[in-house]
C-alpha cells in the first residue's frame, strides 16, 4: 500500500508543496555523554552506551530537532528542500542531503556520514517510519542497517508530536529550557490561546480538511490527522467524512459530481498541494469546485497538513487559521 505522500503527488503532479518553515542560525549539537535511552513511537526502547551525535533525520524530524539546536549530519526528504515547509528557511550548511523525493534514499551516502543514529516519524496505519513505509525503493530501507531508528508517533496532535521532539533533543543533550527555545513554546502556547478565543467567538462555524485535485477531491478524516483533532479539541467543527475509503482511511475520496457532498463554513485547503490563492484557478478547471458554497464564497485557508513537528512552525499556521476564523461567515454551508 502506497502512503499518503506517494498518492499525492501522483494526484498533484507537477505542484510543489506549500507550507511554512522556520529557523535561522542554529546552536551546536550537544557533546556526547551516556549511557543513552529512548523510547520510540513503535513502543520499543532504543539504547546505547553514548548520547548519539552523528543523526540522519527525516524533513520534518530534522526540523524539531534543530529546532532544539540538534544538528544531524544527514537529511532525507520528500521532495526538493528548497520547497519543503519544513526546511525551505533552515540553514543546512554542512548538512548532507540523501534523498529529495520520497522512497529514494542514497544509502551508501548515508553510510559514509557513519550515523549512530536515525530519526523518522512513526505511522501507526504503515506501521513504518517516514520514508521507509511501503512502496519506497528497497534499497532505501538499508538506511535502517546502519544504526538504530527511533521517532515520535505520528498519533492523535501535533501538540503531543512536538513535546515528542523536545523530549528526544533533551535525551540528546539539548539545552531545551533555552530563552530563545522557550521562545518559540511560549509564541504557540499565545497562539492556541488566541484560536480558543476565536473558535468560542464562532460556535456554529464548521470547516473540513479537503484537498482537491485534477481527478477527485479528497475529504481529509480528522481521526488521522492529528492537525486537525488539535482544531477540534480547541473548539472548531472539522467535519468527519462519513465514509472514509476502506483501503486508506486517511480520506473520503470523492468524484467531482459529488463535490458537494460537505457543506462546511470554512474550507481548510491541504497545503502541501496547493496554496489557497489558487481556488478561483480551481473552479475555472472544475466548476462543480463551486458547487461548495465555501469555495464560491473564497472561504479558504490553507490548512497545514501532516508536515507542522516545530512550536515556531504551529504558531505561525495558528495564527493565519485564527485570522481566517476571525473573518469566517458561520452561515455559509448552511
Amino acid at each position: 500500500m502506497h502512503t499518503w505522500r506517494s498518492i499525492l503527488a501522483v494526484a498533484t503532479v507537477g505542484v510543489l508543496l506549500a507550507g511554512c518553515g522556520g529557523g535561522t542560525d542554529e546552536p551546536e549539537t550537544p557533546a556526547a555523554a551516556g549511557p543513552w535511552s529512548f523510547k520510540s513511537g513503535n513502543g520499543e526502547t532504543v539504547t546505547a552506551e553514548k548520547t548519539p551525535t552523528r543523526i540522519i533525520a527525516h524533513a520534518g524530524e530534522a526540523a524539531a530537532l534543530m529546532s532544539f539546536g540538534i544538528k544531524p549530519v544527514g537529511i532525507y526528504a520528500d521532495e526538493p528542500v528548497k520547497t519543503d515547509a519544513n526546511l525551505k528557511n533552515l540553514d543546512l550548511t554542512g548538512i548532507t542531503v540523501l534523498g529529495e523525493e520520497w522512497g529514494k534514499i542514497d544509502v551508501e551516502k548515508a553510510a559514509s556520514l557513519a550515523p549512530d543514529l536515525i530519526v523518522g516519524d512513526w505511522w501507526p496505519v504503515e506501521k513504518a517510519y517516514s520514508g521507509l513505509e511501503e512502496g519506497v525503493d528497497e534499497k532505501s530501507k538499508k538506511l535502517t542497517e546502519l544504526a538504530p531508528i527511533v521517532g515520535v508517533t505520528q498519533g492523535e496532535s501535533i501538540a503531543d508530536l512536538a513535546e515528542g521532539y523536545e523530549a528526544l533533543a533533551k535525551s540528546l543533550g539539548a539545552k531545551v529550557d533555552d530563552p530563545k527555545i522557550a521562545e518559540n513554546k511560549q509564541r504557540y502556547e499565545k497562539a492556541v490561546t488566541a484560536f480558543k478565543a476565536a473558535t468560542a467567538a464562532k460556535p456554529n462555524l464548521t470547516a473540513a480538511g479537503m484537498s482537491p485535485t485534477d481527478e477527485k477531491v479528497y475529504v481529509a478524516n480528522p481521526k488521522y490527522a492529528p492537525e486537525l483533532l488539535d482544531f477540534q479539541r480547541w473548539g472548531l467543527m472539522v467535519m468527519n467524512p462519513a465514509t472514509p475509503d476502506a483501503d486508506f482511511p486517511y480520506w473520503e475520496t470523492l468524484s467531482w459530481e459529488n463535490a458537494d457532498k460537505y457543506q462546511p463554513d470554512l474550507i481548510l485547503w491541504d497545503g502541501r498541494a496547493y496554496k489557497d490563492t489558487l481556488n478561483a484557478e480551481f473552479g475555472k478547471k472544475q466548476p462543480t469546485w463551486f458547487e461548495v458554497k465555501a469555495a464560491k464564497a473564497g472561504a479558504v485557508v490553507s490548512w497545514p497538513a501532516y508536515w507542522l513537528h516545530t512550536y515556531g512552525d504551529f504558531a505561525t499556521e495558528l495564527e493565519k487559521l485564527t485570522t481566517a476564523i476571525n473573518g469566517a461567515d458561520e452561515n455559509i454551508g448552511s
